[in-house]
């Protein structure tokens, strides 16, 4: 099977969510016969300036990248708002991008294109005119209620008015593409609900972020320490800021003051200046990490404090694969099937935050029993290669049909 992937951002290095999505499920396909190849945009906000092709895309059979200057801006934005259009999508349309499609398209024979998120759903039409593949949109999130949700928690009057039309509008836009596509691929039970009651009546076929079990090794050691407390997320990405500063400012003076010797480490992908001035000597901003995995193996616990957000959280699942107690809210944990008290630890409010570390200090030995049940819990449900193998079959079945 030849699949062409288009995704709007180049999915190097691997430290976001998007990115390790792409690149585990890609693999995987590749794993089971798949000849895959990449179209990325590369954009201001990612751009990877590299001359050679990481190892860890090296699986691709051909990688092309678009420089995209898709950066927001205030005439942008007011165009955008007197045409009545989501600027959320605008932003994302290039014509050079669109040549570049072009290209690919009547140079290979493709049997899938998947658009990695609805913000390649504008090239849709390119697609139709140059090629007879099957269209699939692997939709990472509902992306209108991320918006929805970040509105809904705004307490500035006319910021909460702007955030609102724009939710709408990307509504509308959302619910017009789910009609021109082949496929819908969710990645959770309950993104598949929402998309039913918008009116989505085609093929479709759930499958969740995969994890490969090489990809990283669990470290105990941290719980041989006293408890320490790590956040790791893209910082550019406005529920990941949102999120951290309603802990810090709600969460962690509660914390802080409860348990003197406890310290919260913060890393992320483009941290900004206001993230920085937090530093003190229990609350260590580290700033972009280069190892991802040795940062989080250092902490007993991760703290994943999302108010908002669709779709799954792919660092909860690396957390959890390496043998963490994550701590979380119930949307940071959407997607993810684990028990609350088994596998991982739900909390909605400063209160039950404090709770559940208080719980958590009388637990002894048991929490590092909690960390290898979720290491267990990822290993079991969330195998790359057994997803990939999912959506194979729907692919060749959608290709019978067709």
């Amino acid at each position: 099977m030849n699949i062409l992937l288009l995704c709007k951002k180049f999915p190097y290095p691997l430290k976001d969510g998007e990115s390790i999505a792409v690149q585990v499920l890609s693999k995987a396909l590749v794993d089971l016969g798949c000849k895959v190849s990449l179209l990325a945009m590369n954009t201001h906000k990612h751009y990877y300036s590299g001359h050679r092709m990481p190892t860890e895309l090296s699986h691709f059979h051909r990688v092309e990248t678009v420089c995209v200057d898709n950066r927001v801006t205030p005439w942008g934005a007011l165009r955008q708002l007197y045409r009545g259009e989501s600027y959320h999508i605008s932003r994302f349309e290039s014509l050079p991008f669109r040549l570049k499609l072009r290209q690919l398209l009547q140079a290979d024979d493709y049997d899938i294109v998947q658009l990695e998120t609805l913000y390649l759903t504008p090239y849709i039409d390119e697609i139709r005119r140059y090629s007879r593949a099957q269209i699939a949109l692997r939709a990472h999130n509902v992306e209108h209620e991320i918006w929805e949700r970040i509105a809904d928690n705004c307490r500035l009057p006319g910021r909460s008015w702007y955030l609102r039309l724009l939710a709408r509008q990307l509504r509308t836009y959302e619910k017009a593409r789910l009609r021109e596509i082949d496929m819908l691929i969710p990645i959770s039970k309950k993104d598949e609900a929402v998309f039913r009651r918008m009116g989505y009546q085609g093929r479709l076929v759930t499958i969740p972020i995969g994890w490969e079990p090489t990809r990283a090794i669990a470290d105990y050691h941290s719980y041989g320490t006293p408890i320490s407390l790590s956040f790791i997320g893209s910082l550019d990405w406005m529920p990941n800021q949102e999120g951290l500063r309603w802990f810090v400012e709600r969460v962690w003076p509660r914390l802080s003051r409860a348990y003197p010797r406890l310290t919260l480490h913060i890393a992320g992908r483009n941290t900004p200046a206001w993230v920085f001035k937090l530093h003190s000597d229990r609350l260590i901003i580290h700033g972009e990490v280069p190892d991802s995995a040795a940062f989080i193996n250092a902490h007993s616990m991760m703290v994943v404090p999302l108010l908002s957000g669709s779709g799954m959280r792919a660092k909860i699942l690396e957390g959890m694969a390496l043998g963490k107690v994550v701590l979380t809210t119930s949307i940071g944990l959407e997607g993810i099937t684990a028990v609350d008290g088994k596998e991982v630890l739900i909390a909605d409010t400063p209160e039950a935050f404090h709770q559940a570390l208080t719980r958590c200090h009388g637990m002894n030995g048991q929490l590092e029993t909690m960390g290898r049940s979720a290491e267990a819990f990822v290993r079991k449900h969330y195998d790359a290669l057994a997803i990939a193998k999912i959506l194979m079959a729907a692919y060749q079945a959608d290709l019978v049909q067709a």
